[in-house]
């Protein structure tokens, strides 16, 4: 009787939506960090840090070594991702009414982190080949622009908001996604034809001036869209407000991406401003895939202003 009462008193556990909201921004924030954490990895060259995976070294802790820290520390904070991912959709499954494709996409969450730990043991197996940690890189990319998604249908289902009229700029916004992921994979190029390629013994992969050849071509299309998809939202202007204040914070971080990327060619490329290169690129795509989603998304789905 009393472990049939305990179970009922679980299944009627509800989760709010304002708390469901919550835990996807702790999601969004915590896929957010383990980028960071993972560049920091490569471009400290503690890649090899741990030469073994899930353990580092002989032992289940690091020994005392800079590089070994870093690199345990990198997947500690994976650790804690997945935690925070996998509350997340535990939360959804105690959302009432959330719709089909937020709850797949909430679920799917801890999936992606399970595959980033399985790929991040098979980049150390192949140790740190370029192509592989690209693929690591990539991943990242795409369980962020869920935890976005999953953040915008949060804070719909939150809010209540109405359906709101369709923009004419939807088909561009579609484009500008592929073109930022363009750009963000070939600075991943420049990087593994730079001096971090992730570890003293890591060959270089490739010619640096022809990736950083590739990465402008990718920065200028990236560029053309997005100033026509903006110059398409001022035409919007009086019905797309909040979709006009993303593209003003994208603008802002690629200002100051331009800027970065300026200063660390000609010092040399050190690593910290290399860092804050890729933290402020992981940036410009939250933001781009968030703002494509509003503009896309609103021709169907209810989303909060």
């Amino acid at each position: 009787m009393e472990a049939g009462a305990r179970t009922a008193r679980l299944r009627s556990l509800t989760v709010s939506p304002a708390l469901f909201e919550w835990l996807a921004w702790a999601a969004l924030a915590a896929l957010f960090l383990i980028v960071v954490s993972g560049a920091t990895v490569r471009l400290t060259g503690s890649g090899l840090g741990c030469e073994n995976w899930p353990r580092c070294g002989e032992t289940f802790l690091p020994p005392k070594d800079y590089h070994a820290f870093v690199e345990f520390g990198n997947r500690a904070a994976g650790f804690v991702v997945g935690l925070t991912t996998l509350v997340t959709a535990a939360g959804a499954l105690r959302v009432r009414s959330l719709p089909r494709w937020l709850l797949a996409s909430a679920v799917a969450l801890p999936f992606t982190v399970l595959a980033q730990g399985v790929l991040g043991g098979i980049t150390v197996l192949f140790e740190l080949h370029p192509l592989v940690v690209m693929g690591h890189f990539l991943l990242s990319l795409v369980a962020l622009a869920v935890a976005v998604a999953v953040l915008l249908g949060a804070r719909a289902h939150a809010r209540g908001a109405g359906i709101e009229a369709p923009l004419g700029s939807s088909w561009l916004a579609l484009a500008l996604v592929p073109a930022a992921l363009a750009l963000v994979v070939s600075g991943t190029l420049v990087t593994a034809a730079g001096p971090h390629s992730g570890g003293e013994d890591i060959a270089r992969f490739g010619d640096l001036i022809e990736a950083v050849h590739i990465h402008i071509g990718a920065t200028a299309v990236f560029g053309i869209l997005f100033l026509a998809l903006l110059g398409l939202l001022l035409v919007e202007r009086r019905r797309a407000r909040v979709e006009l204040r993303l593209a003003a914070v994208v603008l802002g971080l690629l200002l100051v991406q331009m800027a970065v990327g300026e200063v660390q060619w000609r010092e040399g490329l050190p690593w910290g401003l290399v860092l804050l290169h890729v933290t402020v690129a992981t940036a410009v795509w939250v933001c781009v895939v968030a703002l494509a989603a509003r503009i896309v998304l609103r021709r169907r789905a209810r989303l909060p202003a």
